[in-house]
């Protein structure tokens, strides 16, 4: 009964869109990676997506409820955010999302059968 309780507990994703100046992807990396390693309370995960061969990217973090994300905005998060603000061309689009479906791969088993 617990995995159909949890079955039931949607997530959520902040996403944030935007480009850094030329050259700052690495250092706004660097910089994402300190402020999410700030997280607690219903921090679920995150991932930082880079198109190739530019400085376009899309940070997806999962919260376990919208309200856990204003929770973990410590005064150590707040500095890595102004050290990351000068780093984009302009102020990146920001959203919230309600995790709806979660497809995972299909477990697959070595079928290697011992004939002796």
């Amino acid at each position: 009964m617990s995995d159909f309780h949890d079955f039931l507990k949607h997530q959520f994703a902040y996403v944030a869109i935007g480009e850094f100046k030329p050259g700052k992807f690495e250092e706004a990396k660097r910089l994402y990676e300190q402020a999410v390693s700030t997280y607690t309370q219903g921090f679920k995960g995150a991932y930082l997506l880079q198109e190739p061969g530019s400085d376009k990217g899309i940070a997806v973090i999962f919260w376990e409820n919208v309200g856990d994300m204003e929770e973990n905005h410590s005064e150590a998060y707040e500095q890595i955010l102004k050290e990351m603000t000068p780093l984009f061309t302009k102020t990146p689009t920001t959203s919230f999302y309600e995790v709806v479906c979660e497809i995972e791969p299909a477990v697959t088993q070595d079928l290697n059968i011992d004939e002796s």
